[in-house]
């Protein structure tokens, strides 16, 4: 009885069996041949594997030149049909020859490799002086410039380097506190422009948060060691939003691929507290933008510039802190990214911040404005409210 009225109140109404049709090797065995501007995919179904040039004929048939086109792509499964025998289905993807279509995907293996070690100073230094490192704008997976390569490459090199400098300033800091910032657009994404540039994006968006991750793992393994205190932000940007409704909505906006590559990192760490127990993550709070903090003296604000018009921050900076609940009122330096340049402004006191992007230009600037970029990170001593000596890393 009980499992009878299991079964009735699990019952749903499916539909009715449909009887196989009949196979028809002539009808059941096709080609499909689909070009599309500077791509092409065949499709061949048959009981055995098609070849490249057999591919490159299919081509042919439909008016291209095969010597036009390069193979991009190869994909075959097999099937057991309802004879018995088996059955081939064979893909291949072309690209047009000279085009960004036939640009080699990234080799990730060989991207991933090239995180790799930097040996850090074991030993960590106390001091009330804090070390700067302001990073962002990665935008991981665009194909713009020097590409994903270009960009991790760049990015891997320019912490390192930054690694490096920090000994040179302790001959005259006693540097006790080590901050990285990670200041937004760490990927592409594909809600930006309204997902337009989803053809110009090289990488999936699970690989942009993978290489964002792991390099974010680099620069804890590298800083860990550099000092008494060490700290990493991650703030969210416009291009690492999760989700975007009719391309404007958004859901909460703490909801970033950007700061939750941060938070990837932070769970990591915790799993060996002996070797990162003393290094503190910090990303915004629910439904929040910006995360303030001090360093070695100095109330460091965190944000992502797409909150403001060009030129805007201090405006935009004097609306927040009018709030009196806002940490922002007492914040001594603002740091940003968003506009990838580098962009250095006082009023007064108060310090605004913004390192270049990592990126080696945006194309669609470059069309329009003539400017190709000049990317690099920032590294800024700090004490007390004060900030300098300041230096980009190239």
């Amino acid at each position: 009885m009980a499992d009878s009225l299991t079964e009735q109140l699990l019952a749903k109404p499916v539909g009715p069996a449909i009887t196989p049709r009949a196979t028809s090797p002539e009808k059941d065995f096709t080609r499909a041949v689909e070009v599309s501007g500077d791509t092409a995919e065949v499709t061949v179904r048959s009981d055995v594997q098609v070849d490249e040039s057999a591919a490159a004929n299919f081509l042919r048939e439909q008016g291209e030149d095969p010597s036009l086109w390069e193979v991009t792509g190869f994909r075959a499964s097999e099937w057991t049909m309802a004879s018995g025998a088996t059955g081939v289905s064979t893909r291949y993807s072309f690209a047009r020859l000279g085009t960004a279509a036939s640009a080699e995907r990234p080799p990730l293996d060989e991207l991933f490799a090239e995180i790799r070690g930097h040996e850090p100073v074991t030993e960590r230094a106390e001091g009330d002086h804090g070390f700067l490192v302001l990073a962002g704008d990665m935008q991981f997976g665009k194909l713009d410039g020097d590409g994903v390569q270009g960009t991790l490459a760049r990015t891997i090199d320019y912490l390192n380097r930054a690694r490096d400098v920090l000994e040179l300033y302790r001959l005259r800091f006693d540097v006790g506190h080590v901050h990285v910032a990670w200041l937004g657009d760490h990927v592409e994404g594909f809600v930006s422009q309204g997902g337009a540039n989803v053809w110009r994006t090289q990488l999936t968006l699970n690989e942009q948060i993978r290489l964002t991750r792991r390099v974010m793992l680099h620069a804890l393994k590298l800083f860990a060691d550099s000092a008494e205190r060490v700290s990493m932000v991650a703030v969210p940007g416009n291009h690492g939003e999760a989700v975007r409704f009719a391309g404007k909505g958004v859901t909460r906006y703490d909801d970033s691929h950007d700061t939750e590559s941060l938070i990837a990192v932070a769970d990591a760490a915790a799993l060996n507290p002996e070797a990162f127990g003393h290094v503190r993550f910090y990303v915004p709070e629910t439904d929040e933008l910006t995360v303030v903090l001090p360093v070695a003296g100095t109330t460091v604000a965190h944000a992502h510039g797409h909150q403001w018009k060009p030129g805007r921050h201090f405006e935009w900076w004097r609306g927040q802190a009018f709030n009196a609940a806002s940490p922002m009122h007492q914040a001594d330096l603002l740091v940003a990214g968003h506009l990838h340049h580098e962009h250095v402004d006082s009023d007064g006191k108060r310090l605004f911040i913004q390192p270049p992007a990592m990126e080696s230009e945006s194309t669609w600037w470059r069309h329009a404005k003539g400017t190709t970029g000049h990317p690099g990170l920032i590294v800024a001593m700090t004490k007390d409210g004060a900030v300098g000596p300041l230096e980009v890393i190239r």
